[in-house]
C-alpha cells in the first residue's frame, strides 16, 4: 500500500505495481471520512492509515457498486458496527444484487464485477446535495447507473470515483486506454459518462481524485482534452 496526501484528503493505494486502486480518506476537523474500501486485503491499510490520523471514522462513503471499490466492506463494517454506510440510492439497488434497469435508462448491460456474497447493507442512501460534513454529494452516472462523486467544499476537490481515470492517460470512463483498459471494460454508459465528465470540470474543481491513476492539481485543461477525445469517438460510433 501506499499513501499520498493533499491537503485534507489521502489517497491510499493497493497493489500500485498490479492494479492500482485507491481509497481515499478525508479529514474533517474531529472525525474521518472513508471514500471507499478497495479489495478485500485493503482492510488492515486502511485501519493503520486511520490510526495514524488519530482522528475516529465516522462515515463510510461508496463512489460505487464494484467489487474494487467495496471489497473490505464487510470486514471494516464488521468491525465498526456504528459506522453508517452511505450511497446514491440508484447504486444500493446493485449493491443488492439487482442489476435491472429504468425505463428512462439505456438499455445496456450493466457491466462490472459486483459481489455476491456482500452482507453489508447501506445504512443511508444519498442523492445529489446531500453533504456529509464538509462533502456534497454529485450525481455521476455513467461508470453505473448510480455512480456518484464527492466535492469538498473547503477547497473544491472531488473524489470521482471511476468517472475519470488518470493511469494509462487521463480518460473519461467508457474510453479505452491500453495501458489500463479495466475501467473501460466495466463502463455501462460511455455516453452518460461524458455528460457527468463535463459537470465535473463545470465544478472547477481544484483536485481530481480518481479510482484509479494518481491525483491531479488543477485538473481542469486536462479534463477538457479528456472530453473532447471522448466526443471523437462517440462521434466515431454514431
Amino acid at each position: 500500500m501506499k499513501v499520498l496526501k493533499e491537503g485534507m484528503i489521502y489517497q491510499l493505494t493497493f497493489l500500485p505495481n498490479i492494479f492500482p486502486l485507491n481509497c481515499f480518506i478525508v479529514e474533517e476537523e474531529t472525525e474521518l471520512t472513508l471514500i471507499d474500501t478497495g479489495i478485500s486485503g485493503s482492510y488492515k491499510g486502511i485501519v493503520k492509515t486511520i490510526e495514524s490520523i488519530g482522528k475516529p471514522l465516522t462515515n463510510i462513503l461508496l463512489t460505487h457498486a464494484h467489487v474494487d471499490h467495496i471489497g473490505a466492506l464487510d470486514e471494516l463494517k464488521r468491525n465498526n458496527p456504528n459506522v453508517p454506510v452511505s450511497l446514491s440510492a440508484r447504486e444500493i439497488r446493485i449493491l443488492n444484487g439487482d442489476l435491472s434497469l429504468d425505463q428512462h435508462e439505456p438499455q445496456i448491460p450493466i457491466k462490472g464485477g459486483v459481489p455476491k456474497t456482500l452482507v453489508t447493507r447501506a445504512d443511508r442512501e444519498l442523492h445529489e446535495g446531500d453533504r456529509i460534513g464538509s462533502l456534497e454529494v454529485i450525481s455521476t452516472p455513467g461508470h453505473t447507473p448510480g455512480s456518484i462523486s464527492f466535492l469538498d467544499t473547503r477547497n473544491q476537490a472531488i473524489i470521482v470515483g471511476d468517472a475519470i481515470q488518470t493511469i494509462g492517460g487521463m480518460a473519461v470512463s467508457g474510453q479505452i486506454r491500453l495501458l489500463f483498459p479495466f475501467p473501460a471494460f466495466g463502463t455501462w454508459s460511455k455516453e452518460l459518462s461524458n455528460e457527468s465528465v463535463k459537470k465535473i470540470l463545470e465544478l472547477k474543481p481544484s483536485l481530481l481524485a480518481v479510482g484509479h491513476g494518481d491525483m491531479l492539481k488543477y485538473p481542469e485543461i486536462s479534463i477538457q482534452k479528456a472530453i473532447q477525445q471522448a466526443e471523437k469517438n462517440l462521434a466515431k460510433m454514431t
